[in-house]
């Protein structure tokens, strides 16, 4: 329950991708879960990003800071968006960080969140890695996890963790299994998957891009602005202490060439021009192999995919609607 000064809620790796877009989004709520939204704490190693207002309390530093932490938590919480990872190819090669920030960090925040009386709310970044590379020719919410990279075998164990405290009604919590999001900036920050948004980000620049898959390349989709509501809706979700607490997100379900097709459509047929094809083998097989994922409960409890290729780009991109002349044979593809 919130103080009386309003919901108290903490994002970690706030300075982030989606943790920057997130308290952007929260910064222009006046309510959540039925309640005036108060405080926004935030934790990153650098949160110089964010300008000094009264609903904001930055606390900088690591994630793996124990005693930061509960200083952060001293006061009570009432929601947290647990977002901060070191991402899959970064944490296979620095085992040591990815084990003490995506698992260990974790569990010590889950056990420094539990409370009997008034269990706080925990939304977690889960991943698609949870399923491995050896995937069947169709998916849906039913398979097992079977991950082959340390990072997705810690996004597991949380999911596990997780969910043992929610049956012991100590923390309300409630995993999002991300697919791929787009359009991150930079270089890709240790992601093997940073091949989807470089291919947005160069066409809609103008810039030639290499893609290091084929065009054949099949992936799962979703928008920063897309996943944004899926967090937010997820916090909202009321649920029984023997609720379901792991979700796969409903994904798009988009070959490369399908993306290049909305591209072409927004930025014109040219900018097919600024793309070749080097295929990684090693790296088409493990994420550029995703087949269909059908996720009805997911959907039932109002999660959402972006809709299209043509919404998918537009979102992801943060362009205005336009309005398009489809070319013959060219049709915006539907999930």
């Amino acid at each position: 329950m919130a103080d009386s000064n309003g919901l108290r809620i903490l994002i970690t790796g706030a300075n982030g991708f989606l943790g920057q877009l997130l308290v952007k989004r929260l910064l222009g709520l006046a309510s959540l879960r039925g309640q005036a939204i108060g405080t926004l704490r935030l934790l990153d190693m650098n949160l110089d990003s964010f300008t000094p207002q009264p609903r904001l309390r930055l606390h900088p530093g690591s994630v793996t800071d124990t005693a930061l932490m509960r200083r952060v938590l001293a006061d009570g919480i009432d929601l947290v968006f647990h977002l901060v990872s070191i991402p899959g190819g970064a944490a296979e090669r620095q085992y040591e960080l990815g084990y003490e920030v995506n698992l260990a960090a974790s569990l010590e925040l889950l056990q420094q969140l539990r409370n009997k009386a008034c269990p706080p709310v925990l939304v977690f970044a889960s991943s698609v890695a949870v399923y491995g590379g050896d995937l069947p020719a169709r998916l849906d919410e039913s398979a097992a996890p079977a991950p082959q990279l340390s990072y997705g075998a810690h996004k597991r164990m949380v999911e596990i963790a997780l969910g043992d405290l929610a049956r012991r009604g100590e923390v309300d919590g409630r995993a999002l299994r991300l697919p791929g999001i787009v359009a991150r900036p930079g270089d890709g920050q240790g992601l093997r998957s940073a091949f989807m948004s470089e291919l947005m980000r160069h066409v809609a620049a103008g810039q030639a891009y290499q893609c290091p898959v084929s065009p054949q390349a099949t992936a799962w989709w979703m928008s920063a602005r897309c996943c944004v509501d899926n967090l937010l809706r997820a916090a909202e979700l009321p649920l029984a202490v023997d609720a379901p607490r792991v979700w796969q997100l409903p994904v798009l379900h988009l070959s490369i060439a399908q993306v290049m097709e909305a591209l072409a459509e927004r930025f014109g047929d040219a900018c097919r021009a600024l793309v070749s094809y080097h295929p990684d083998p090693q790296l088409e097989a493990q994420f550029g192999r995703q087949p269909p994922l059908k996720t009805p409960q997911a959907r039932a409890l109002g999660l959402r995919h972006d809709g299209s290729a043509a919404a998918l780009v537009r979102n992801a991109l943060d362009l205005a609607p336009a309005t398009r002349r489809i070319a013959q044979g060219n049709p915006c593809h539907e999930a």
